[in-house]
């Protein structure tokens, strides 16, 4: 979809959305010119930005692919899911168990206009329409419509969404009150914007400039320091190998993202409730 005319209804295309700079970044058809402007503004400075998606992607298929098969997690709650692409979350644990269900959160119109589509005559996948900076509201329609049996562990995703939550959105409340309502022997997967600081000052400028141009565009993305992003994880035990770059986390046989200037400005990690 490159065509403004082919915009769905109470889409804004006036506005760039970070779900489809993301689809642009992968290849994929659903995006706009002003998508494809602030992405082409943030490639000045990262020109490995569609890697750093791609890269993304891996880890969130490597870290299902670990929780259902591993873990035996057969409940996923993927929030800022984005527009649906190949290697899809439901796609990943199905081929673990069938019967997996993965309930779907996002608050742009057109992540929900097409993940609805896609998944019109889905027996254990749901869309749900919730702004992740209100887990109340969320969890409660959770509840009302039975759509996670909280009795059960559940895989709760936090990937690349908690970085385009401001501080005065307060990230580390939504995670925690998020993670509150899971029981024992459910685990969290986070993805994130790293900025490295001091243990690597260059990388550490690059990451403030790409923040500089990635709020004049987007207007939301924070290049957290470690310590932020482990305060995300609360008490959970974090699994090896830690919070490390995403390419790091548990490689498999499958082809890396060869990223250079974003390989140390995103991490990743899993951690369980004990």
């Amino acid at each position: 979809m490159t065509s403004e005319q082919a915009a769905p209804p109470g889409v804004d295309i006036t506005r760039p959305s970070i779900a489809r700079v993301y689809d642009y970044y992968l290849g994929g058809k659903d995006n706009f010119e002003v998508d494809r402007q602030a992405a082409q503004m943030a490639l000045r400075v990262t020109p490995d930005g569609p890697e750093a998606g791609r890269a993304c992607r891996a880890f969130l298929r490597r870290s299902v692919r670990y929780l259902a098969a591993e873990a035996g997690i057969r409940q996923f709650l993927d929030l800022g899911s984005g527009l649906p692409t190949q290697g899809n979350v439901h796609e990943i644990a199905h081929e673990v168990d069938p019967d997996a269900r993965v309930v779907y959160v996002d608050n742009d119109p057109m992540a929900l206009t097409h993940g609805r589509a896609l998944l019109a005559d889905a027996r254990t996948t749901t869309v749900v329409g919730a702004d992740a900076r209100q887990p109340e509201e969320l969890l409660a329609q959770l509840h009302d419509r039975n759509l996670i049996d909280f009795d059960r562990p559940v895989g709760l995703l936090l990937l690349a969404i908690l970085h385009h939550l401001h501080d005065d959105d307060d990230p580390a409340g939504v995670a925690r009150r998020l993670v509150a309502a899971l029981p024992a022997g459910s685990y969290l997967a986070i993805s994130h914007f790293h900025d490295p600081g001091d243990a690597q000052p260059e990388v550490s400028q690059r990451a403030r400039e790409v923040e500089k141009v990635f709020n004049e565009t987007l207007g939301t993305g924070r290049w957290r320091t470690r310590e932020e992003i482990m305060g995300f994880f609360g008490g959970l035990e974090l699994l090896p190998p830690g919070l490390v770059p995403l390419a790091e986390w548990r490689p498999d046989s499958e082809k890396i993202s060869p990223q250079t200037a974003t390989y140390h400005t995103i991490v990743g990690g899993v951690a369980r409730k004990s």
